[in-house]
């Protein structure tokens, strides 16, 4: 397929921007920018901002420009997109025919989804049109979404979760929450500050909820060493910390999460509840690799869920297959924007 033709789907997240298109993951980048604070000139993007976050020197400073799922800094924003679509077209822009399925968290207001597309046509496509999270995850994950039978899926974003229930190619009910990976990074700083007077980082944090997080207690409990730096003193300190307190730590934000579920449940009409009785919900998203995950939503909200296969790159899949089918996005309701 041609740079000219190319259809891309873009899941930009709050974590991490990935973009399919040609049938594969063309990028999988984090969602960091590293600018200088007095000219806020852009000195790194992606992976490598990402490496300096935590490490820069006092003159720099490196930045999510996307929080809880939505743009905060719109100029940023846009230059990270033209880097990421200049990187997977090569030194030619992406121009003429490229035509771009972005993907929006269900509450984003109107000001917000037009933030994203103006973004992804100043970034270089032609043309952009927007899809929802939910229904993305959905076609991503492999959910027959064109038939009449209820299909629920929770997407745990970075940045927010959003729960949903799709038929016949479109929502039929949906919550959100601005709650996501990040929150439970946050939850564990706090926690080991209290519990131990020990300030980690963002990274740190993320790092403990990856190898011996989870939603709920093990058999076996996970236990790491982890460095800070001593609240008290001022000095480095060493700790060691367990999955059962990461569990304890994490509680309060995925009840949140937990909650959209539950909401979307609720105001689900009768003939499609039992349809997802019978069929389960499906977890998307980075949390949906949390260790656990599957166990503590199906004990919430009383009906049985089930990790997507590769989870994270459900959304970015979705908005591209939704892309390439002609049927599918006659009936997705977004806006478009062409040059």
């Amino acid at each position: 397929m041609g740079l000219f033709n190319r259809k891309l789907g873009v899941d930009l997240g709050t974590v991490n921007v990935i973009i399919y298109g040609n049938g594969q993951i063309l990028l999988q980048e984090p969602s960091m920018v590293a600018l200088t604070i007095e000219e806020e000139r852009i000195v790194a993007i992606g992976q490598e901002a990402r490496d300096m976050y935590g490490r820069h020197p006092e003159h720099i400073e490196v930045v999510r420009p996307l929080r809880e799922g939505v743009i905060a800094d719109y100029e940023v924003t846009e230059a990270m997109l033209r880097h990421f679509f200049q990187k997977i077209g090569g030194r030619l822009r992406l121009f003429g025919g490229s035509q771009v399925m972005i993907s929006v968290p269900y509450g984003a207001n109107s000001v917000e989804r037009r933030a994203v597309h103006e973004a992804a046509i100043q970034a270089g496509a032609r043309e952009a049109v927007l899809i929802h999270e939910s229904l993305a995850s959905a076609i991503g994950a492999g959910l027959p979404v064109r038939t009449p039978a209820g299909n629920m899926i929770l997407n745990i974003g970075g940045g927010a979760s959003e729960a949903a229930v799709i038929a016949m190619n479109g929502i039929v009910v949906a919550e959100s929450v601005r709650v996501g990976g990040l929150r439970l990074d946050e939850a564990i700083m706090n926690y080991v500050r209290r519990k131990y007077s020990l300030i980690i980082g963002q990274p740190t944090a993320e790092s403990i909820k990856i190898q011996i997080g989870a939603a709920v207690p093990l058999p076996e409990d996970l236990a790491m060493e982890v460095q800070g730096r001593d609240q008290v003193t001022g000095l480095p300190r060493t700790i060691s910390i367990s999955t059962g307190e990461i569990v304890e730590a994490i509680a309060d934000p995925l009840t949140n999460i937990a909650g959209v579920a539950k909401a979307v449940l609720e105001r689900t009409p009768p003939e499609l509840a039992s349809d997802i009785i019978d069929r389960g919900a499906m977890i998307t998203g980075g949390g949906a690799l949390l260790r656990g995950i599957d166990e503590y939503i199906t004990r919430q909200i009383g009906v049985p869920a089930y990790r997507a296969d590769d989870p994270i790159v459900c959304t970015a899949v979705g908005a591209g297959r939704a892309l390439e089918d002609a049927a599918l996005r006659r009936r997705i309701e977004g806006i478009s924007y062409s040059k």
